[in-house]
């Protein structure tokens, strides 16, 4: 049985990503660096043609909603976390946050309660 490829996208590709997990997206097999979001398109536009990447984006939804992206790697600062975790899990993605997801404990336990149910 061969393995699915995973095909990432980062939201907030700034200096951690530059030579660290950016590059590595590549470097890893059946893994591979399809988009970049960054919230100033000419800096996401710059950092998608050094890195070889197919694709760029100014708005994360569209990252996130990309057909061609099946994991999402967050690499922002910790006040959008949450934000940009839940929309990624909410389209059905799966999601590697860079620090962790949530500001406060209070406000990570609130997405791992059970959803409630419809009447």
């Amino acid at each position: 049985m061969q393995m699915r490829k995973i095909k990432w996208g980062i939201i907030g590709c700034g200096d951690v990503t530059e030579v660290k997990s950016g590059p590595a997206f590549n470097k890893v097999k059946n893994s591979e660096l399809v988009a970049v979001m960054r919230r100033d398109g000419e800096k996401a536009r710059d950092y998608a043609s050094r890195h070889n990447v197919p694709k760029w984006y100014a708005d994360a939804g569209q990252l996130i909603h990309d057909p061609d992206v099946n994991a999402i790697y967050i690499a922002t600062p910790p006040s959008s976390h949450e934000e940009y975790t839940m929309a990624a899990f909410d389209a059905g993605k799966p999601v590697y946050v860079e620090k962790p997801m949530s500001v406060d404990a209070a406000s990570a336990g609130e997405w791992l309660k059970p959803p409630k149910k419809k009447n």
